[in-house]
């Protein structure tokens, strides 16, 4: 089984957990709230919706250590991806129910 660790971020983290993120094809800036964090398979990944819109479109990418800063990047391996999507999707949304 994949070592996996829950961790939702607690409310305080909430309130100002707003990044800035940018679209490496694009170059455009755009704002995303954190929404959850986990560790699966003894790497880190994040859950990011868009910041101020009521939505149930995730961005998830993967997180690692540079120094005291944390980078973001996309998850290139496909099987990785849908992994760590399916993850945070259950997560998430187990209990939405889409058809009321």
């Amino acid at each position: 089984m994949a070592d996996k660790e829950k961790n939702f971020l607690d409310e305080e983290e909430f309130d100002n957990a707003v990044i800035v993120l940018t679209n490496e094809e694009t170059g455009e800036d755009k704002e995303f709230e954190v929404v959850a964090r986990a560790v699966i398979d003894g790497k880190l990944y994040y859950a990011f919706s868009p910041a101020g819109e009521e939505s149930f479109d995730i961005e998830v990418l993967a997180a690692r250590e540079d120094g005291e800063d944390i980078l973001f990047e996309s998850i290139d391996d496909d099987d990785e991806f849908e992994k760590v999507e399916d993850y945070f999707n259950d997560l998430l949304f187990g209990n939405v129910d889409f058809d009321s």
